[in-house]
């Protein structure tokens, strides 16, 4: 059986040469579609902030949460 360490010493980032076959893969594929999925990226930051100031603006309760009674055992 092989040792759990060795098998992941196999295992490694890929290295430049790798990175520009995958990213020319990628843009083999996804070329076409590119545009369409920046902008979507896009909207998607764009609305996540919004979201984000949303929270950051709303007022604090000064009110402490209300408990829950707690449940009696009955046994």
């Amino acid at each position: 059986m092989i040792p759990m360490q060795s098998m992941l010493a196999l295992i490694s980032w890929p290295g430049p040469f790798e990175m520009f076959v995958i990213a020319g893969i990628g843009l083999l594929i996804f070329g076409r579609r590119l545009p369409e999925v920046g902008r979507s990226i896009g909207k998607t930051i764009v609305e996540f902030k919004k979201g984000m100031r949303e929270i950051e603006e709303m007022p604090a309760d000064d009110q402490p949460a209300k408990k829950l009674p707690e449940k009696q055992d009955q046994g």
